[in-house]
């Protein structure tokens, strides 16, 4: 590898502090290096080409962030953990410097997870062309600021399936199904699963269950509400939505894709990630 980039928390002060450990190990081994703000979307994405290697440091939501930075671009990813869940992370701060070496050696695998695909349609009243985003882990329609359910009529593959009446509506790949999905009683799915998650937040008098959808699904949900409501992709990027906004959402052809040192123990791990204990 002869280029690296490192995105960092930059709340978490630890974390810049690695930052510039790694950066002078690296630069010691002959490797170019270059760091960012995990926060700082537009300035990340500009230094992304020729870029073999993507270092997040922080938590899951460092790395939900490093992902859209990295978006369209083959790039992988290692996580260095430093927040309390570590379902994406790979490495402990306490271990990066070990293994740092046998990564840029070559070694480990590639863990390649699914993504979404959503294009944003505005409103009839609103003159604005349809948008484009991408999730690892979710995409919420929600009700928004006002404690006021939202209706979402949802429709797979061109046929209407229901209204939902409920605080809001989740879609989920399977690297989202242990984050806001689970917390709204979705189920987990393996993390190399290419199938989808629908499933409302709290409904009233409407459809209550949570749908795995197959990999070729095509969701689209309309928004008919009263007061404005909100989409949230990753939780990280949040738009308003008037009544009449349409989201498609579908399996994109793009992936994350996430290097990786240790082997693979998704069953034997999952309890211990859930408690925050790895």
């Amino acid at each position: 590898m002869k280029r690296v980039g490192i995105l960092y928390h930059p709340i978490i002060e630890t974390a810049y502090t690695l930052a510039k450990e790694l950066q002078q190990f690296l630069t010691s081994e002959g490797v170019s290096v270059w760091l960012c703000s995990a926060w700082e979307g537009e300035k990340a994405r500009a230094q992304v080409n020729g870029t073999d290697l993507m270092l997040s440091i922080g938590g899951d939501g460092t790395i939900l962030r490093v992902v859209q930075a990295v978006v369209l671009n083959p790039t992988p990813v290692t996580g260095i953990n430093l927040g309390k869940l570590g379902f994406m992370t790979e490495l402990s701060a306490d271990e990066a410097m070990a293994k740092l070496p046998a990564l840029l050696a070559g070694e480990g695998w590639i863990d390649e997870r699914a993504m979404l695909e959503a294009e944003i349609s505005p409103s009839d009243q609103e003159h604005e062309s349809p948008r484009v985003y991408y999730a690892l882990n979710d995409m919420v329609v929600s009700r928004g600021a006002i404690a006021r359910v939202v209706y979402v009529n949802a429709s797979i593959d061109g046929e209407l399936m229901t209204t939902y009446k409920a605080d809001g509506v989740i879609v989920a790949t399977a690297t989202g199904s242990t984050g806001y999905s689970l917390a709204a009683g979705g189920p987990i799915l393996h993390p190399q699963a290419r199938d989808l998650l629908l499933l409302p937040m709290l409904p009233h008098l409407s459809l209550a269950y949570c749908l795995v959808l197959p990999s070729t699904a095509v969701v689209k949900l309309c928004v008919n509400t009263d007061h404005q409501a909100a989409l949230s992709i990753d939780g990280h990027i949040n738009l308003s939505l008037n009544s009449g906004a349409t989201i498609t959402v579908k399996k994109s052809s793009a992936t994350a894709r996430f290097l990786r040192i240790h082997p693979n123990t998704v069953y034997s791990s999952l309890e211990l990630r859930l408690k925050g204990k790895q």
